[in-house]
């Protein structure tokens, strides 16, 4: 009887922890990322395959905990469109406190199938504005018309405040969120990830696939953060950051055709100014002050070849700072360069070029040292008489054939005029 009740316990405890295990089911596993900046092509590619990572591994809920001042409008369209044809439930969580929906961010928050925000957060502002140009008045209705339309169809189709995402867009109108729980804008308001999925839990929403409900309470959370290709591409599109890579670009691809042969400057300019441009794609370029920039760095190369007593330099460094100051045009906040970078960074430039194009035009303008060339305006002495003919003269304690146009006497000072081989022509030094 011991023998048999020995056996049945450890039947079971071999037999538990695989039940267990079995048991568990890896479909109720939370996803969570997190997205903190600018709405653009970084961002929308991150959250378009976290959602098909979600999808993959039957995730119960991918989390989108959500911090932006807003973005580009075509990445935004395409994180919406990823959103609506999701068959796993999306969840737009605008957290940690402080920080915001603002613009773009509130498009992705209303088309979320659950959306929510932590105390201390705001919402709104969507009011589109130009990106890379000035519209006019019937272009920017235009495009007011179309956002507004475009936020309404989500509201509705989310069961949101359709009145106040319309109000967001055309009034530019935010809201705490508290006001936007009362106003119906959000679900619900969680002070943190774990209050969230046990408020929702339970709850259904409507997918690409039908209908589901939630089962987040208590579910494991795997959370997925930007690789290192992201934070590199996000890094590299910031502002300042496009700005800084160009003139780097510059600098190198300068250096290089000053000193050729030295090579890094070059392959590093050229490598700085391809990120630049690949940022430039995303960012909103007035090619009017890119021109500035260009042609102020032309000024400062002239300004070695001119006399202009500085006023070249001063016409660079104005031209440097209104270039940049015009380089990314846009009423955003996010899209602007602080004059803290500006300065600093045209008078660096202006300083970089007229120097380093000042030794090497100098270093042109050198006369030869070594070589036929570095002969030439030697002085010695006659070491005999010299004469058309031929003669001897004494170079640094060494003896040469020369001859000269006309009669040199032996020890009368010699200058070199020219050399003809292995022979030298030389001239009576003139006291």
């Amino acid at each position: 009887m011991a023998r048999k009740l020995l056996a049945v316990f450890i039947l079971a405890c071999l037999v538990l922890p695989s039940a267990i295990i079995l048991s568990a089911d890896p479909a109720r596993q939370v996803l969570s990322i997190r997205i903190n900046g600018v709405i653009n092509p970084v961002s929308s590619e991150f959250i378009t395959r976290s959602i098909a990572q979600a999808r993959s591994m039957r995730a119960e809920a991918l989390v989108i905990e959500l911090d932006t001042p807003g973005g580009l409008d075509a990445s935004m369209r395409d994180i919406v469109k990823e959103i609506t044809r999701s068959s796993v439930p999306v969840i737009v969580y605008v957290a940690p406190p402080g920080a915001r929906a603002a613009s773009a961010g509130v498009f992705i928050t209303i088309a979320a199938h659950i959306a929510a925000m932590a105390p201390g957060t705001n919402i709104g502002a969507a009011h589109p504005v130009s990106v890379g140009g000035k519209m006019d008045k019937e272009m920017a209705d235009k495009v007011t018309n179309d956002a507004a339309a475009y936020i309404r169809s989500l509201a509705d189709r989310s069961g949101r405040n359709a009145a106040w995402a319309e109000d967001a867009v055309r009034k530019s109108v935010s809201a705490t969120e508290k006001e936007a729980l009362d106003l119906k804008v959000i679900d619900l308001v969680s002070k943190d990830l774990d209050e969230l999925l046990k408020a929702i839990d339970g709850r259904t929403v409507k997918t690409a696939d039908g209908e589901k409900v939630l089962r987040t309470a208590n579910a494991p959370v795997v959370t997925h953060e930007m690789g290192i290709r992201y934070r590199i591409l996000s890094f590299i599109t910031d502002p300042s950051v496009a700005y800084m890579l160009m003139l780097l670009g510059f600098y190198g691809l300068f250096f290089e055709l000053t000193n050729p042969g030295a090579i890094f400057p070059g392959v590093a300019g050229g490598i700085f100014l391809i990120l630049a441009f690949y940022s430039f794609q995303t960012l909103p370029v007035n090619y009017a002050g890119l021109a500035l920039i260009i042609f102020a760095i032309v000024l400062f190369v002239l300004e070695i070849k001119i006399v202009s007593h500085g006023l070249l330099t001063i016409g660079g460094i104005i031209s440097m700072v209104f270039g940049s100051l015009m380089l990314f045009e846009s009423p955003e906040p996010i899209y602007r360069i602080s004059l803290a970078i500006i300065v600093p960074a045209a008078l660096i430039t202006a300083l970089f070029f007229t120097l380093t194009f000042r030794l090497a035009y100098k270093a042109l303008k050198r006369k030869p040292v070594t070589g036929s060339e570095g002969m030439v305006g030697l002085e010695g002495k006659a070491a005999g008489d010299i004469s058309k003919a031929g003669g001897m003269v004494s170079l640094h304690g060494e003896l040469w054939s020369a001859f000269s146009g006309e009669e040199i006497e032996k020890g009368a000072d010699i200058v070199v005029v020219e050399v003809s081989g292995l022979k030298l022509k030389v001239k009576k030094k003139i006291s």
